[in-house]
């Protein structure tokens, strides 16, 4: 059926193939310069450069790296919020055929260690706020430069000003360390210019990581070629162009962040507006005042927005497209959403998307114009899909469940230093093609759309009955007291695993036996019975991972220690 590509007939404008240049992300970018220089390639709270300075930023960040010692082949570690100096590194590095290893700035030492020594990097560049955590983990690692930012290095002077006054007031100097070499000194000193890496498209030039709920996070090998084409296909599907804007706030060490609202803002020559640190007010302020035509993130965003009061008063005229991905979209939070768009004069859809860090990041998603009821959409410009019956390479019939499998310029070279976790995720099928065993469980139907149900590793054996937590969620959400939910599988002697549901109410007040009894009568309408929360526990909120998602993992962990320490499970 994929052979057919059925989706084809609902792209619209939207081309069925793009011609990748055959090039490097510096090079891929520098392209973007020569076309558009004078446009503004980012704005960092009224900080803005055009891509001429830009590329000249870049250029020089190069030069000052190549001085200290960064060569081609060498891995440096970005340790950084979505700012300036982390996305003029990347491509930096990228110029000097280094391999950029992207990590969350908020990660504790013993992390930082595991990240620096999975990637071998000598370099690294992160926050003096976060320097004493870098210390902590330089002993135990190959790091021999820390290159240290500070957060006013690229604000305007009156938030400069503000900012010392404020939050930089709060952060511990830095000692006199032979380890330790400043961004603003690298950036003002003189240096040889540094040649251009003869570096081959298809070579490494990124290592994100898998977000996995259990084990250690796995890097994943990404090249030159995997982000240019995914940033190209995302440029072209929401025809993000000169003149247009993103709001940049997912973060860079994540793909959605880095490939979408970075890297393919760039490949199309679009302005990314960079959002540090999120908080519904910060981003309802950025959207108000900024004006961005594309808004992507994940549902908790669109779910803060929706409710936010900035957000409700603000002229939302300008929003031409808005994606959600990285998780199921509740439909109350959808129409919501998109209520308060209509209302505030924006005539735009909340659409949903799918991708992985396999694949950099989003390789599917709805088209502007075609909005069908619970599709994540149709795959982009020469990537491929289909749904294969659970633990075989044999494509499913259209409608059938079964696992989600992908190929394209976009799929990854593999997992670093993991030759057997690799050959389990990329395979070769009777096509002769490598697909990505994505491991999340989909169908397909007879146009080509394609419907999410749920990552594997999500889906709850109860009484020998596949349970999918998503679909409660789903139900949950539509109850009008509901404001979070999540469902999780606890051991149970009985039914090996039962199904428990954690809420936030939009009343607290209101928590007790008899809201808990009509919540579980509400799933009782709507879904077969095994597929019922057996009990719910309210909590006044429910932890989010990183990128915002409700961390199922973590209250997953909860419920496990609980057991261990009532002596009724020893697993």
């Amino acid at each position: 059926m994929y052979e057919q590509k059925p989706w084809l007939k609902f792209y619209g404008n939207i081309p069925a193939s793009i011609d990748y240049p055959r090039v490097t992300m510096y090079e891929a970018l520098m392209q973007t310069v020569s076309r558009v220089p004078d446009s503004l390639a980012y704005d960092f709270f009224g900080y803005t450069a055009t891509y001429r300075q830009f590329g000249a930023e870049i250029d020089c960040c190069a030069d000052a790296l190549a001085a200290i010692g960064l060569k081609q082949g060498d891995r440096i570690t970005i340790s950084m919020p979505t700012c300036p100096q982390g996305i003029i590194c990347f491509y930096a590095a990228n110029k000097l055929g280094a391999v950029a290893s992207m990590i969350h700035p908020l990660s504790p030492a013993k992390e930082i260690e595991f990240y620096l020594n999975t990637a071998k990097s000598r370099f690294a560049l992160t926050l003096d706020a976060f320097y004493g955590k870098f210390k902590e983990a330089q002993g135990k690692t190959e790091l021999q430069t820390l290159i240290l930012c500070r957060i006013p290095d690229y604000l305007p002077l009156l938030k400069k000003i503000g900012f010392n006054l404020t939050k930089g007031r709060k952060i511990p100097p830095v000692p006199e360390d032979k380890l330790v070499a400043w961004w603003s000194d690298l950036m003002r000193g003189s240096y040889p210019k540094a040649p251009k890496a003869e570096m081959g498209t298809d070579e490494m030039a990124v290592i994100l990581y898998s977000g996995g709920t259990t084990g250690v996070p796995k890097g994943i090998m990404l090249s030159n070629y995997n982000f240019i084409s995914e940033g190209m296909q995302v440029s072209v599907w929401g025809s993000l162009g000169g003149g247009d804007a993103i709001l940049a706030i997912l973060p860079i060490f994540h793909g959605f962040g880095l490939g979408v609202c970075i890297n393919a803002a760039f490949m199309g020559g679009g302005k990314s507006i960079l959002v540090p640190q999120f908080t519904p007010e910060i981003v309802a302020g950025l959207i108000k005042q900024k004006r961005p035509n594309f808004v992507v993130g994940v549902p908790t965003l669109f779910e803060a927005l929706g409710r936010n009061p900035v957000f409700q008063k603000a002229d939302l005229s300008c929003l031409r497209a808005t994606f959600s991905g990285a998780d199921t979209l509740p439909r109350p939070v959808k129409e919501r959403f998109e209520a308060v768009v209509r209302e505030r004069g924006g005539n735009t859809q909340l659409l949903e998307g799918y991708g992985l860090t396999e694949a950099v990041t989003a390789i599917m998603a709805t088209p502007l114009n075609g909005y069908r009821e619970g599709s994540v959409g149709l795959p982009f410009p020469d990537m491929l899909a289909k749904i294969v019956t659970l633990g075989t390479t044999g494509e499913a019939p259209v409608g059938e469940e079964g696992e989600i499998c992908v190929n394209g310029p976009a799929v990854m070279l593999g997992y670093l230093d993991q030759p057997e976790e690799t050959a389990n995720t990329l395979r070769t099928h009777a096509d002769g093609k490598v697909w990505l065993h994505t491991g999340d469980i989909g169908t397909m139907d007879a146009d080509g759309f394609f419907y999410f149900k749920l990552r594997q590793k999500r889906m709850i054996k109860s009484s020998g009955m596949n349970v999918y937590p998503g679909q409660v969620e789903d139900i949950l959400y539509k109850h009008p007291d509901v404001a979070k939910a999540c469902i999780i599988g606890v051991p149970d002697e009985k039914q090996v695993q039962r199904v428990k549901g954690f809420v936030v109410l939009k009343e607290p007040g209101k928590a007790g036996p008899e809201m808990e009894k009509a919540l579980i009568a509400h799933c009782q309408e709507h879904l077969i019975r095994w597929s019922c929360p057996r009990d719910i526990e309210f909590r006044s909120d429910l932890p989010c991972t990183l990128i915002g998602k409700i961390a199922f993992n973590t209250l997953e962990q909860e419920e496990l220690a609980k057991l261990k320490a009532e002596g009724q499970y020893c697993g």
